[in-house]
């Protein structure tokens, strides 16, 4: 039975999991097209897309009522993929305003005016959309200026005694004030909010 895509909730990636682990080349990603493409004479319902998804926006239906049921069930999803561009904790920085170089990190941040939160990242660590916090959501009603920073420079790291990617580093008036470190999914969102709490007060 077919393979089906919610690209309501899919990022439309060619680093798509679901390509890296279908054994047969029914999902493929097409270059010209830039899209993911479905070849459903190649599926064999193996299930492994649909659980290397990390957002479940892969789904196979293994009858006909189970095919139509998903399809049905995409249809009325209510989300949109714009819903996942809003810069988010541990994910692919979108908005270049808050995307800084590391030579800029002093006139950004360290002579900032107001308390500010830099998110300091490695390309290789870039996590889900979809799984991660908004930073809407996690500084709301909060006076903070954000901006994201990939390390490069393991001296920056040193400096900062940071020990795990991505970390949130808080700095007034040019000093450190707190940071975070390590992930955390959506569903961790309160606990990271907490966090953030006891360093702001």
């Amino acid at each position: 039975m077919p393979v089906a895509i919610n690209f309501k909730i899919c990022d439309n990636a060619e680093e798509c999991n679901g390509i890296e682990v279908c054994p047969t080349g029914a999902l493929s990603w097409d270059d010209k097209k830039k899209t993911i493409v479905i070849d459903n004479t190649k599926c064999t319902s193996c299930g492994a897309c649909e659980r290397s998804c990390m957002v479940q926006a892969i789904k196979v239906g293994r009858t006909k009522e189970e095919f139509a049921k998903i399809q049905k069930e995409i249809e009325e999803d209510s989300r949109k993929v714009s819903d996942l561009y809003l810069d988010r904790y541990g994910a692919m920085p979108i908005l270049p305003a808050f995307l800084i170089e590391e030579d800029k990190f002093e006139r950004e941040v360290l002579k900032a005016s107001k308390l500010t939160a830099v998110e300091v990242f490695a390309n290789e660590g870039i996590m889900c959309l979809l799984k991660s916090i908004p930073i809407t959501e996690l500084f709301d009603g909060l006076d903070i200026k954000f901006r994201k920073m990939e390390i490069k420079n393991k001296k920056f790291l040193d400096d900062y005694d940071i020990k795990e990617l991505p970390a949130l580093l808080f700095f007034l008036e040019g000093k450190l004030a707190g940071k975070v470190e390590g992930y955390f999914e959506n569903e961790n969102k309160q606990a990271l909010k907490e966090k953030v709490k006891v360093i702001i007060g």
